[in-house]
């Protein structure tokens, strides 16, 4: 099959924007799901027990709890986060044809 002379594949591909914050993005939500596991784990191991990890402010079983809720909050916003930075640093790469025509890959 011939192909047309008017036929360029990089028309399909554009030249998109350079990806560096989206990479910036996804570092600083690695680094927030790090401190939010590091906080609920501090808050979980001061509520079964183990001496308190951050002194005074987790002593209580409120103070514990409420670092647990904030660590595990972190972590929630630094998943979500890394998941949306990455999803759209792949966005660029795609083809320029209908979506229903690709296979879905995130």
């Amino acid at each position: 099959m011939k192909l047309s002379d008017g036929f360029d594949a990089r028309r399909l591909r554009p030249k998109g924007q350079s990806n560096w914050r989206f990479r910036f993005g996804a570092a600083f939500a690695a680094l927030l799901a790090m401190f939010g596991v590091l906080l609920a784990m501090a808050g979980a191991a001061s509520l079964l027990g183990r001496p308190p990890a951050l002194g005074e402010l987790n002593a209580s079983p409120l103070g514990s709890a409420i670092i647990l809720a904030v660590g595990l909050f972190f972590l929630y916003i630094g998943v979500w986060l890394w998941r949306r930075c990455r999803r759209r640093s792949r966005q660029s790469r795609e083809l320029n044809i209908s979506p229903h025509l690709m296979k879905k890959h995130d």
